[in-house]
Order: C-alpha cells, then sequence, then structure tokens
C-alpha cells in the first residue's frame, strides 16, 4: 500500500514538475544586437545578427542551459573601413566566427505571463575565450511568445581585444550592449 501511495503521487506530481521546464527558441530574425561605443569624436552604434539561440530553464529550479550565438562578421556601424578594421583587428573574425553568451543560473523568479525580472549568470565567450557575465534580465510572456531583454558593458580591452583608437581619435575600454531576444516559449 505505501509504494501505491508513493507512485501515485510521483504520477500526480511529475506533470507539475514537467510543466516548470520550458524552452526559450530565439527569432533570430526578429532578435537584435545593439552596440554603442563612446569615443572623444562621437559615438559608435552598430548592430550584430543573431545566429541562433535556445535557452532552457526550469521555474522550479534557478538553472539554465542552451546558448545564444551572435554572428562577428555581422557588426555594421555605417562605416565600411570601419567595419573591415573592426571585424578583421579587433573582432577576428577570420578565426572566431561567433561571439556567445551560455546562461548557466538565474536569480529571481519568471512568471507564467506577464513581466519578470531576473539576474541570469553564465559564459559570455569572445575570441574563444570564456568569461563569466551576470547580466540582468526583463522577460516578458505572452502565451507562446516571449521577450527578454538585457543591457549589459562588456569590458572588451580588459578581456583581450584591442581599443581601436589611433592618434587623437580615443575609444573607451568598454561597449555597452542591448540585447532583444523575440522568440516561443514551449514545454
Amino acid at each position: 500500500m505505501k509504494s501505491f501511495v508513493i507512485l501515485a503521487l510521483a504520477v500526480i506530481l511529475a506533470p507539475a514538475a514537467l510543466a516548470q521546464r520550458q524552452t526559450f527558441a530565439v527569432n533570430p530574425d526578429a532578435s537584435e544586437v545593439k552596440m554603442k561605443l563612446n569615443t572623444t569624436h562621437e559615438v559608435v552604434n552598430g548592430t550584430f545578427h543573431i545566429q541562433s539561440g535556445s535557452i532552457e530553464f526550469d521555474r522550479s529550479n534557478p538553472k539554465m542551459s542552451g546558448s545564444v550565438a551572435v554572428l562577428a562578421g555581422s557588426g555594421k556601424t555605417g562605416n565600411d573601413s570601419r567595419d573591415k578594421k573592426m571585424n578583421k583587428d579587433i573582432l577576428k573574425v577570420d578565426q572566431y566566427t561567433t561571439v556567445s553568451f551560455a546562461p548557466k543560473t538565474y536569480i529571481g523568479t519568471i512568471a507564467s505571463s506577464g513581466d519578470s525580472t531576473i539576474q541570469v549568470s553564465g559564459v559570455f565567450t569572445l575570441l574563444g575565450n570564456p568569461h563569466d557575465l551576470t547580466i540582468p534580465m526583463q522577460i516578458h510572456i505572452d502565451g507562446s511568445k516571449a521577450t527578454a531583454r538585457m543591457h549589459f558593458v562588456v569590458p572588451y580591452v580588459q578581456w583581450g581585444l584591442k581599443n581601436p583608437s589611433f592618434m587623437f581619435w580615443k575609444a573607451e575600454n568598454d561597449v555597452a550592449i542591448d540585447l532583444n531576444l523575440v522568440g516561443q516559449v514551449s514545454n
């Protein structure tokens, strides 16, 4: 009788536990990455194209897995010469075709619908080197549609990338990133 009760509880509670696990499949065409680099003469704004993204999360356990990959050579700042230098000398796109973020854990609560704010910790990989990073994330879920917005700063020079400064044109050592992911949530 005791094993029957345990089995019955497991069967009853299993669907509730499984319903907590979900996948956020990113739509690369609807999502965007914006960057902003302050310099002595101008603010350089640019965009990058998201290659792919899928994040698995569990509402009952603060673990995440998956990744979001950005095409390193897709950066556009409105200046072809600057973009060519960024691709060749700074991002080294011949060797490193993607920049990625792989979430591992989060702090906070992800609501089943509406708005949530969490802190996501994971690994940001740039030039093939992993860097631990914690990012504030605003999430909105409406049925199966979801968005995730993040704003964070990448200390690119500290992480081994070349600063593009030359002569009297000086660039800061950090670049601001706005990541807007749009996609579908499924069980």
